[in-house]
């Protein structure tokens, strides 16, 4: 017994238009996956980064604490990492001149975490700009030059944050991979959050008191990230090298 498919001339017509729109549509997707640069942003305005297009950035913030800071930039010296980005709160980064310098000194790229850790989506416009404005100067006075990039203390944001970000000359910066290390989850779960890190990845990590297991599981962070080929950049690098994709944001 033999079995025919019959389709008559219209229905093959809109069959092969049907296929000919996925294939263009999912070419589209894949290329501009490759090419562009994910972002936040207003509808008109500024842009928050969480994604990039060339390496990986591992990021650090520091917002408290005496003594995790510079255990961290022994293992990434020991290590031979040569581009990492601090995100250092203002107030922190008045008390530790010396770690700061240090920081500066061995390559690694700072970026600005407020000057209070508090959220900016709580607080009034004039209070984001004052508390941005205090951070600035608190880098002047120590001699950081060149900041380009901030990220908001607790990670929230919203249009606003954008607005007065860029008027201070600054891109705010979020990420993509969250090692969830100030949990302390133990270094293997920090190890296995990373381990989703890939081409572009911004990763979250923390160099305050309250990550304890953060310097333990940078080695083996750092063998996922040698083992997938991947090259380890600052999130300025990341940026200068990518191309701007927006998702709005209110």
């Amino acid at each position: 017994m033999k079995f025919f498919l019959v389709l008559n001339g219209k229905a093959l017509k809109n069959v092969t238009l049907i296929l000919i729109a996925a294939f263009f549509t999912a070419w589209f997707l894949y290329i501009e996956n490759l090419t562009q640069l994910p972002v936040f942003s207003t509808k008109d305005g500024p842009k928050a980064v969480f994604k990039g297009e060339n390496g990986v950035a591992l990021t650090f913030n520091i917002g408290w604490g005496d003594e995790k800071a510079e255990p961290i930039l022994d293992r990434l010296k020991k290590e031979n990492v040569k581009a990492a980005t601090f995100f250092l709160a203002g107030s922190w980064a008045e008390r530790h001149p010396d770690i700061v310098a240090r920081i500066i000194k061995e390559g690694y790229e700072i970026g600005i975490l407020g000057y209070n850790y508090e959220d900016y989506t709580e607080l009034e416009d004039a209070k984001i700009a004052s508390d941005i404005s205090k951070a600035q100067e608190a880098f002047r006075k120590l001699n950081v030059k060149d900041i380009k990039v901030l990220r908001a203390p607790t990670g929230h944001f919203d249009e606003r944050t954008l607005k007065i970000a860029k008027r201070y000359g600054y891109t705010v910066v979020h990420w993509s991979v969250d090692s969830k290390d100030w949990q302390n989850p133990g270094v293997k779960k920090i190890v296995t959050n990373v381990k989703k890190a890939e081409q572009g990845a911004i990763v979250l990590l923390h160099a305050s008191d309250g990550a304890k297991q953060t310097e333990k599981a940078l080695p083996l962070i750092l063998q996922d990230i040698q083992q997938k080929g991947l090259k380890l950049v600052s999130v300025s690098e990341m940026i200068a090298n990518g191309h701007a994709r927006s998702k709005e944001i209110k």
